[in-house]
């Protein structure tokens, strides 16, 4: 039987300690202390999972500088949060200018044991970095935590649909977006279009939280850098047609156990299940509902049928 997933997920805006010092490796070094500050101030939240921003340890290190202070996932700035991740508890996914066979632009997740599971390198790195001998990764990223499925895009990425559809193929449901700008509307776009949670964790205030059916949830404020929300991953997006219909008997069977969150300008709305008996996804074939991507797919396969019909009529 399927039961409410239930996780606290925290993101840290932080644009950097502001060191004045011209030594990079001091620069990295300031940053860390203040980032594990905040880290710090993530984790009275106990949260399952901390995200930090694209390559927050080295802010204010030029590009052309990265090569002196890449560090390898042995390096200090990993090191540091394996074992915040384990005193903790929770997952992080801890970015980092990564030195691996060359530069990469990466990061690291850090599963509640303090153990790196899995590295994902950004796979759209900025001309800039490209020039400055940043490698671009290949493939998208999802892991499989205890709470659900997660991935990773790092700034630049969000511009490419390559690493959403290959996170989405791989059923991601929270999307981590760590980067140096906020993306705002794309960030929207992303979860809307991919029914998937998207954290965002920027150097500048006003990174989200944003649900399935792209709405904002929550924003980083320069009081609040921190952000924590607890999310509900037990859910299924619908589309409204054929299954608006099913709603009465669904919530006379199952009550405030189960949440239909409609938003009607795009005829969707995301089942939730509330329930530690049955999934949403049990309530969906209990009833007969069909998924978002069901209804588009069906949809689709009858219009080839017309359009090869014709075709062979006109043969």
């Amino acid at each position: 039987m399927g039961m409410a997933r239930y996780v606290r997920v925290s993101t840290i805006t932080f644009g950097g300690a502001h060191s004045h010092s011209a030594d990079p490796d001091e620069v990295v070094k300031s940053n860390l202390k203040a980032a594990v500050e905040l880290f710090n101030r993530a984790v009275l939240d106990k949260p399952d999972i901390v995200a930090l921003p694209e390559v927050f340890a080295f802010i204010g290190v030029p590009l052309e500088q990265w090569e002196k202070v890449a560090e390898t996932i042995e390096g200090q700035v990993v090191k540091t949060f394996r074992e915040l991740a384990r005193r903790h508890n929770c997952w992080v996914i801890c970015p980092f200018v990564e030195r691996d066979n060359g530069l990469r632009n990466s990061a690291a997740f850090i599963d509640r044991e303090g153990n790196v599971v899995a590295t994902y390198h950004k796979m759209h790195p900025t001309i800039g970095e490209m020039e400055a001998g940043v490698i671009p990764g290949d493939e998208a990223v999802v892991v499989e935590s205890d709470f659900g499925r997660i991935g990773c895009a790092i700034c630049f990425d969000l511009n490419f649909k390559d690493v959403i559809e290959g996170m989405a193929k791989g059923g991601v449901e929270i999307v981590f977006f760590c980067s140096m700008y906020l993306g705002g509307l794309q960030t929207r776009i992303w979860a809307h279009d991919y029914s998937v949670f998207i954290a965002s964790a920027c150097t500048s205030y006003g990174a989200m939280l944003v649900d399935p059916l792209g709405r904002v949830i929550a924003t980083s404020q320069p009081y609040e850098p921190v952000v924590t929300r607890r999310l509900n991953l037990d859910v299924v997006v619908l589309h409204l047609d054929y299954n608006h219909t099913k709603f009465t008997a669904l919530k006379e069977r199952y009550g405030p156990a189960v949440e239909i969150d409609i938003s009607s300008p795009e005829g969707k709305c995301m089942l939730i299940s509330h329930s530690h008996e049955v999934s949403a996804k049990e309530i969906v074939e209990e009833f007969g509902l069909e998924p978002l991507r069901n209804y588009f797919e069906r949809a689709e396969a009858m219009r080839k049928r017309i359009l090869a019909n014709l075709n062979h009529k006109r043969g």
